[in-house]
């Protein structure tokens, strides 16, 4: 995995963004490929069909569409130097690109926290937002780290570590809001959204800051966007398809030999039948069982008095006095 994100974070110095951030979807194929092979379920023909069909679809939509916008995506790439680096930033549409992309980014976070509006499509579009600030980060730096090994040294201009310090700081950010997320909301469904949104911000940024598409004709960008609509339905199937995760029901019972309710979290149910709501102290209305008599022995008896066998006693001693 370490490999993986250090290759991807190279190969941002060597390709145009807008190339690259599409080919995530490459890791969905593979994961889907490799959860199927240790997985090893056993299916019937009929069953493994309809149970994979939206995947096997799913991942012939990703590659098509991969195979298009790798064909017909921009291949110019200039060498990101300081100074180059410096030109993007002060440049005119860059500028607005960020004012414009800043004040999304307090209105979405101010009715998140505010507003308590926590719903997906709001917490992905923050990430997307940080994610499309990541990726120009991640190729300057990644651009001038490259350039500083090959002999022309980056790392003494100012601009490498602004940079750097906005990369760390969107990809920890982005961490948080995918952490919150996920407590709310299906892990598949995140996986597709975040995919789609991230992607389309991440082709605009480079768009936009890099100027990868300057120099292609208009058939070649309406391919590109092809391909990258096609992967995104392709990605789409594929996390639909997935098992989704039973949320588990928790249940109280009463140990007996501490005398404190107890929450298990694992086990056997004790208290299987909720009625589709979760409650304490909640009892079962059993109206019609006939209640069950406490046994009396022997013993209880002999030694509890009874009303008439005390009160001949008590009229003879009255009488003696």
């Amino acid at each position: 995995m370490v490999m993986g994100e250090v290759g991807i974070f190279v190969s941002y110095a060597f390709a145009p963004l807008s190339l690259i951030a599409p080919l995530n979807a490459v890791s969905v194929i593979a994961s889907s490929i490799l959860g199927f092979i240790f997985l090893r379920e056993k299916w019937k023909p009929k069953e493994f069909l309809k149970r994979y069909i939206l995947s096997f679809v799913g991942c012939a939509l990703t590659v098509a569409g991969t195979y298009l916008f790798v064909t017909f995506g921009p291949n110019s790439h200039e060498k990101l130097n300081a100074e180059n680096i410096v030109r993007h930033v002060i440049g005119w549409p860059v500028l607005l690109y960020l004012v414009l992309e800043i004040i999304a980014f307090c209105l979405l976070l101010y009715f998140y926290k505010q507003r308590n509006a926590n719903y997906l499509i709001i917490v992905l579009l923050l990430v997307a937002l940080l994610g499309s600030v990541t990726v120009i980060t991640v190729k300057a730096v990644s651009g001038m780290v490259v350039l500083s090994i090959q002999g022309n040294l980056q790392l003494g201009y100012p601009i490498f570590y602004i940079m750097f310090v906005c990369m760390v700081a969107t990809v920890v950010f982005q961490a948080t809001f995918l952490s919150q997320a996920s407590n709310r909301y299906d892990s598949s469904l995140i996986a597709s959204v975040n995919y789609i949104l991230s992607t389309t911000f991440a082709i605009v940024a480079g768009a936009v800051f890099y100027v990868e598409f300057n120099h292609e004709d208009v058939l070649h960008i309406c391919m590109f966007l092809l391909g990258c609509a096609v992967c995104f339905l392709g990605v789409f199937l594929i996390t639909k398809n997935r098992k989704k995760a039973k949320a588990f029901e928790p249940y109280v019972t009463m140990d007996m030999m501490q005398g404190i309710p107890t929450i298990h979290d694992k086990g056997r149910v004790i208290q299987p039948d909720y009625n589709g709501s979760f409650s304490y102290g909640t009892l079962v209305n059993n109206d019609n069982v006939t209640p069950a008599t406490l046994p009396v022995t022997q013993e209880q008896l002999a030694v509890t008095p009874s009303p008439s066998s005390s009160a001949p006693c008590g009229s003879a001693d009255l009488k003696k006095d």
